[in-house]
């Protein structure tokens, strides 16, 4: 194929581009991919993220009848990178004359649901809701792990979705360093532990108890590595991972790289810090171990800050089953007012997602990662819009679910409190008291430990006296079943006897070296009888502890089959039944349809810490606690039917804005420019498409019972503008946009021969 250059382009990329085609060198190129293979590899990569360059390249050969050769990749990428740069300057002049290059107006209308405020909206408790969470899946090695020299690339992300580097640092060395929280909990992440550091970095310490009362932190559940193995590891990638912030309805509003680490706190804190400038008073952050963060949170230099706007921290819904019981009845969104049905897991989508991505960037250059993932995150938020509305989304689905919830637990909860003689007022209270109850639980002393732990080793060295006893009766007895004259077996039955006499003494030298350390340190002259006062004091309580081991044992069995419980084996109840039946008074016993019953795994606290029975208190009582959850998941149904019908209209309202604005605008471009308004045409003909289907999916919402001011479209309240009073600011990338009227018109004239 030949291309005739008018007479006034000066270089080859002009031609090709004229015709469709980007060469793949700036100045001689001997390699050009049409434009309309780069817009389709863009759109394939969107829907398959594992879909990488060197498939697309190997398609392509496949396709041309020729031998893929590796050197394609890096020309097929090159080309790749100049189509995005070019793409990116278009929206840039259209950003512009659609007014939308202010600072943080990506933040302010990615998500209409959530951000999108009217006048006179009905006041919720909690304003605005967002999750935040970190990932290791999209790590990049470091190229001195292969001794490689490193790539240089100064190219910086396009986008706004990154917090850079510089203003998380400021965070690096801000939590007061009087009280600093440690959150040890990379990977499975539930260990809640105050300690002592010199700064966020929590990976060079150890990992002790706090003390002898820290009975309800979150700690030793579902770890996976200490910290010397995660130092380790991270010391192998420049990026370790990401860290970002998503709305309720999981648009991607921040991220930020971990660098060499961790979930180190500075993370969390700098995108917290942007947020609330950005948003305000009121807000909801969900976390997945918002419980710890909190305390971190607040000892920080962003601590005044949060407080004074109200931000409210929480256990996402999933994480939050493996909390302990008194960590959930603080941090559990079912018990937090204005919450609504929010899961506060939205990451953990995002994630589910963005993993896809993670063979393409492991090797790439920084800026090729961030422009990997920054596409996939543009791709992610408009398939989220597209979807607010669909029936098996967000809005309308989350209506049904609520508008059952309340039709199912009205009825139910009626019937119980009828039946049970309560009260709305009854249930705060049995969480109240439930809430009170856990915090006055107590470890033993450590004396008492000792001692409860003393018996255990009096009735261990009387165990093992026994056996040696027996085993000198049975060594006596070794030769009477010996034939007479039968040296061998003689001999077999001497060795045998004596092998059992020295094993059995060597256990009870070492049951006599622990009882004496033990009672060293109890400074006990003259060792307990068994059966007598001081042994029977203790005894119930070292029963208490074999109950608490079983019990352990069988949240751990709950833990390890949590989605088929059918499948566990029944040795783990029947542990726990046998040392529950010794307790006085005896421990009730558990079935598989008991466990299962558990909405929390933190319920296995109340079995777990309970020295009195109280299994006549009434907020323990099964029937009084499945009616407590009814309660506050018929109250959680109420607040999110509140919250939609707010969305809804918000929604309708943008919807109805952003028609208006696009529609004049772009009658003014068809007269001013004609070009960027055909480009503008066409990228409102799919927004348009989806709104919509949005309206129509509206009209069904607001055809809802309780749905009121239906097909009411309102003002949008204006902007705060005011500065907030923050710590650290963020520097505002200031766009250039004197491109000259022939580039961008030129621009425009190749994108739109791309889809017709």
């Amino acid at each position: 194929m030949s291309f005739q250059p008018p007479t006034s382009h000066r270089y080859p990329n002009e031609t090709l581009i004229y015709h469709g085609y980007l060469g793949c060198s700036p100045l001689r190129p001997t390699v050009a991919i049409s434009i309309r293979a780069l817009a389709t590899y863009r759109q394939y990569h969107r829907a398959c993220p594992r879909f990488s360059i060197q498939a697309q390249c190997k398609a392509l050969c496949n396709l041309h009848s020729m031998p893929y050769r590796p050197y394609l990749n890096s020309q097929f990428s090159d080309a790749y990178d100049i189509y995005l740069e070019i793409l990116h300057r278009v929206d840039r002049c259209l950003n512009e004359a659609l007014v939308r290059n202010t600072p943080n107006w990506r933040l302010l209308n990615a998500c209409p649901c959530c951000s999108y405020k009217l006048q006179d909206e009905p006041p919720q408790v909690i304003d605005w809701l967002f999750c935040i969470d970190g990932n290791n899946s999209l790590k990049r090695w470091a190229s001195s792990t292969y001794g490689l020299t490193p790539r240089q690339d100064s190219r910086q992300a396009r986008s706004d979705y990154w917090v850079d580097q510089a203003a998380v640092d400021k965070f690096k060395d801000m939590v007061r360093r009087s009280e600093v929280c440690l959150y040890m909990c990379v990977g499975n992440r539930n260990r809640c532990e105050l300690g002592q550091a010199n700064a966020d970095d929590w990976e060079n310490h150890a990992t002790e108890q706090v003390g002898p009362e820290s009975n309800f932190n979150c700690t030793e559940r579902w770890r996976n590595a200490g910290p010397e193995q995660r130092k380790k590891m991270f010391s192998v990638f420049d990026e370790s991972g990401i860290f970002i912030a998503a709305c309720r309805h999981r648009f991607v509003l921040l991220a930020c790289d971990m660098v060499r680490s961790g979930e180190l706190a500075k993370y969390p804190l700098a995108l917290i810090n942007q947020l609330l400038s950005v948003f305000g008073a009121n807000g909801g952050c969900a976390y997945d171990i918002g419980c710890v963060f909190s305390k971190t949170l607040s000892n920080s230099s962003l601590g005044p800050l949060a407080a004074n706007l109200n931000l409210r921290m929480m256990v996402g819904a999933f994480h939050g089953h493996a909390h302990n019981r008194r960590c959930q009845l603080d941090w559990h969104p079912m018990y937090i007012e204005g919450t609504g049905q929010t899961e506060g897991e939205g990451c953990e989508h995002i994630f589910s997602s963005s993993n896809e991505l993670a063979r393409s960037t492991r090797h790439a250059s920084r800026f090729h990662r961030h422009q990997t993932i920054e596409e996939h995150f543009a791709f992610w938020d408009e398939d989220k819009y597209a979807a607010l509305s669909k029936c098996c989304h967000f809005l309308r689905n989350h209506y049904q679910e609520a508008l059952t919830l309340v039709h199912t637990l009205t009825i139910e909860l009626s019937a119980v409190k009828q039946a049970l003689n309560l009260t709305d007022a009854d249930f705060i209270r049995f969480h109240a008291d439930e809430k009170s109850y856990l915090e006055s639980l107590k470890e033993p002393p450590l004396q008492d430990r000792l001692q409860i732990r003393y018996v255990q080793v009096l009735d261990e060295l009387a165990e093992r006296r026994l056996e040696w006893v027996r085993a000198r009766e049975a060594a006596n007895q070794a030769l009477t079943e010996v034939a007479a004259g039968d040296l061998r077996q003689i001999n077999t039955a001497i060795t045998q006897a004596r092998i059992q006499v020295n094993a059995a003494y060597a256990k009870l030298q070492n049951a006599e070296a622990l009882t004496s350390h033990i009672e060293t340190q109890l400074a006990i002259e003259e060792r307990w009888t068994v059966g007598g006062d001081n042994y029977k004091k203790y005894k119930d309580e070292a029963s208490l502890q074999k109950y608490r081991v079983a019990l352990d044992e069988l949240e751990r069995l709950v833990v390890m089959r949590l989605f088929e419980l059918s499948k566990l084996s029944l040795s783990g109840t029947g542990k726990y039944n046998l040392q529950a039946a010794a307790l006085d008074p005896p421990r009730p016993r558990l079935s598989w349809k008991d466990i299962a019953d558990y909405s929390f795994l933190g319920e296995f606290d109340l079995l777990r810490y309970s020295r009195t029975d109280i299994r006549q208190v009434e907020w323990s009582k099964p029937a009084y606690r499945e009616a407590s959850v009814k309660f506050f998941k018929l109250r959680q149904a109420h607040e999110e039917i509140q919250r939609l019908n707010i969305e809804v209209r918000r929604l309708r309202t943008a919807i109805h804005d952003e028609d208006a604005q696009m529609t004049a605008t772009v009658n003014t471009l068809l007269d001013s420019h004609l070009t960027l308004g055909q480009e503008l045409q066409k990228h409102w003909k799919l927004r348009s498409a989806v709104n919509s289907v949005h309206l129509f999916r509206l009209d069904q919402i607001e055809s809802q019972p309780g749905f009121s001011d239906a097909n009411i479209t309102f003002i949008r309240q204006p902007a705060d503008h005011s500065p907030t009073d923050i710590t650290s600011e963020y520097d505002t990338d200031i766009l250039n946009y004197e491109e000259e009227i022939q580039a961008t018109q030129d621009i425009a004239d190749y994108i739109s021969t791309v889809v017709d």
